[in-house]
Formats: structure tokens, C-alpha cells, sequence
């Protein structure tokens, strides 16, 4: 009886799936193909870069007042060891404070991500729904980061028409 339901099941499944007409896309490759993204990408990659030198050197100063304060540790007072040690800490959460700021998830990287990348996505996603209409597709896959994809036909891969409608 489960083997019936089973076939029955995969049968449904199949005929449905036929029925639909669908296309594949690798948006990885289609973004590539954009002047503005790899410009926008080169320019983010450059100003991530010098943030993270802003970053190293506040961090640089931290482990210099470590070091500074372990060499002169055993001459200081306990008070003057607990101001050091308190000034040492505040400097490290200041540092990872200006850190999170630049990269953390509502950072000033990620905002200027956000503000350069996304009309380029709008563009190239509207570009990818504008040939599936064409097409009369009634799905789009993305075969560019898709672990569970196995295995695609040539002839539903769609990639290169749908650089040639961006670049119009």
C-alpha cells in the first residue's frame, strides 16, 4: 500500500513538474558580466580594506598599552595596576565598538553595500523576470550558489540570453 501511495505520489509530482516550463540562470555569473557590480565589488573590496587598517591600528594601540603596562607591571601599585588594566580594557571595547560599526550587520560597510549594490540587483533581477515572461518560464532557478542542484540540461540554462537583454 505505501509503494502505491509512493508511485502515485511521484507520478503527480513528475507530471506536475513537465507541465511547468522553467529555466535556469547562474546569477553569478550574470552580475560578473556587469561593469557597474565589479566596479561597485572593487571599490567595496578597497574601502573594506582601509577600514580594516583603521581597525589593526586601533587594535595595535591596545596590545602596545598590554605590552607596555606587562613590562611595568611589577613595579606599579595595586592602584595604579587596576587604572591601567581599566584603561587597557576600555581602549580594546572602543576598538571592537569601532569595528562592529564598520562591519557589523548595520555598519557603515554594509550600509555602503546596500546603497551600491542594490539597483545594480534590481537591474539584473528585472532583467531575469523580463526574459522568463519572454520565455513563458514559470520558474527560475538559480544554479549559481545551489548546493541540491545536481544537475542541469543545457538547453533550459538560460544564463548568456539573459546578459545579452541586460546589455541592451
Amino acid at each position: 500500500m505505501k509503494r502505491l501511495i509512493l508511485i502515485a505520489a511521484f507520478v503527480l509530482t513528475a507530471g506536475t513538474l513537465s507541465a511547468q516550463n522553467y529555466i535556469i540562470v547562474n546569477s553569478e555569473k550574470i552580475f560578473k558580466s556587469v561593469d557597474a557590480y565589479n566596479t561597485a565589488i572593487s571599490t567595496l573590496d578597497k574601502l573594506a580594506e582601509q577600514y580594516q587598517n583603521q581597525v589593526d591600528a586601533k587594535f595595535a594601540e591596545v596590545e602596545a598599552l598590554y605590552n607596555n603596562y606587562m613590562n611595568q607591571k611589577a613595579s606599579l601599585t595595586a592602584t595604579t595596576r587596576q587604572v591601567r588594566e581599566n584603561a587597557i580594557l576600555a581602549k580594546e571595547k572602543e576598538a571592537q565598538e569601532y569595528q562592529e560599526s564598520l562591519f557589523g550587520n548595520d555598519g557603515t560597510l554594509m550600509k555602503k553595500r546596500i546603497e551600491t549594490i542594490e539597483p545594480i540587483q534590481k537591474k539584473v533581477f528585472a532583467a531575469i523576470e523580463a526574459y522568463a515572461k519572454q520565455a513563458g518560464a514559470d520558474i527560475v532557478l538559480d544554479s549559481a550558489n545551489n548546493p541540491t542542484l545536481l544537475y542541469t540540461n543545457p538547453a533550459v540554462e538560460r544564463t548568456q540570453q539573459v546578459i545579452d537583454t541586460l546589455k541592451k
